[in-house]
């Protein structure tokens, strides 16, 4: 009887859990906040959006308290619950893990494989490489010629390794019919590329031709930094 009541309460706990409203700590223009904002919406999870103003250092500011969620000062960070989870690589694995309708990894053991790769080569070789605060180190260092330089270098040896990476898989999306992990981190990605960086996209034609059928998504258009509420026009 007791076991069956701390059974009971556990479920409960649970239920309880599943069902409260997720938080997500966002900057309209961040591209690694747009990437969770897309997955939130492909899986369907509504969520409470908090806003942190980065190019005023409000993730800096001691009244929001905003190093107690990450350390590091970076959006995106994903609150459920009692759990913290920052970084959009994290979030994004998290989510799969926890709400696992609509799954953004395929079944297929090569096509995960190649979906976590997509996703790295984004996440760990182009994004940081040209955020807000290394452009601007960069420029107070080298100038502002030689920090736009080295962003749409990156930004294009990256392209290059996910167009011959993904050439060969891609169909409708970056790895077959359905969107994927790596379709979440490409699709941002190319938009803050070509819009911010004037990234020529005709060399890589399998990512220009994948974005077409992004920009036509209800989650992609929904997720996008001009419509949140901390967007300025």
């Amino acid at each position: 009887m007791e076991a069956s009541s701390e059974q009971q309460k556990k479920s409960e706990n649970s239920s309880s859990s599943s069902s409260s409203k997720l938080l997500l700590y966002s900057y309209w223009q961040s591209s690694c906040s747009w990437r969770v904002r897309f997955a939130l919406s492909l899986k369907g999870l509504p969520y409470e959006y908090k806003p942190v103003n980065i190019t005023i250092g409000e993730q800096f500011s001691p009244v929001a308290d905003f190093k107690r969620l990450n350390p590091l000062h970076f959006v995106p960070v994903l609150v459920d619950g009692d759990i913290v989870v920052s970084d959009s690589f994290a979030i994004l694995q998290y989510l799969e893990d926890k709400y696992p309708q609509r799954p953004l990894l395929p079944a297929d053991t090569r096509l995960k494989a190649l979906n976590l790769q997509a996703a790295s080569v984004i996440n760990s070789n182009i994004q940081p490489l040209h955020m807000l605060s290394v452009l601007k180190h960069l420029e107070e260092k080298v100038g502002p010629e030689e920090s736009l330089s080295f962003a749409k270098l990156n930004i294009e040896k990256g392209f290059l390794a996910l167009e011959m990476l993904l050439k060969d898989f891609a169909s409708r999306y970056a790895t077959g019919d359905e969107v994927y992990m790596a379709d979440v981190f490409l699709a941002p990605q190319i938009v803050v590329s070509t819009s911010r960086f004037n990234i020529n996209m005709s060399k890589f034609p399998t990512l220009i031709r994948l974005y077409e059928s992004y920009k036509i998504l209800p989650e992609f258009e929904a997720s996008s930094p001009e419509r949140q509420p901390d967007a300025v026009h």
